[in-house]
């Protein structure tokens, strides 16, 4: 007989967006976060858009300089839309400013983190949005 004990199933593993237009950020969030999630690194705000129209992710981390469209524009589209307005925001972002924080979490940001960032660092935060 099966048990149905929940800790004998394997947990699904989370699946994060990684948006920022430099590609070493995007290789050191890869390696960083790849051992324990899922990852997809996109160099644009209108790559990610492509990508949620078929993945919602568990988490977006966003870098807010970004041409085209930067990561303020960004979360506030995701958020105006109801399949992805829940989606927890985290900007990775090399600009920090305290106005661009306040701004950013007035936005629905639930976190800040700095560039360059320590990948403990990032790891942890992260696994607080997630409830790991």
């Amino acid at each position: 007989m099966l048990s149905s004990d929940s800790t004998d199933m394997p947990e699904r593993r989370k699946t994060i967006v990684l948006v920022d237009d430099d590609l070493v950020n995007l290789k050191v969030g890869r390696i960083t976060l790849g051992g324990k999630y899922n990852v997809f690194t996109m160099l644009s705000a209108g790559k990610m858009f492509s990508l949620l129209e078929k993945h919602v992710p568990d988490l977006i981390l966003l870098d807010i300089v970004m041409p085209e469209m930067d990561g303020f524009e960004a979360i506030k589209i995701l958020k105006s839309n109801a399949s992805t307005r829940d989606i927890p925001v985290i900007f990775l972002t090399g600009a920090y400013t305290e106005t661009k924080e306040l701004q950013g979490r007035e936005l629905g940001a639930v976190d800040f983190i700095t560039k360059p960032f320590y990948p403990s660092q990032l790891l942890e935060r992260i696994d607080e949005v997630l409830g790991k």
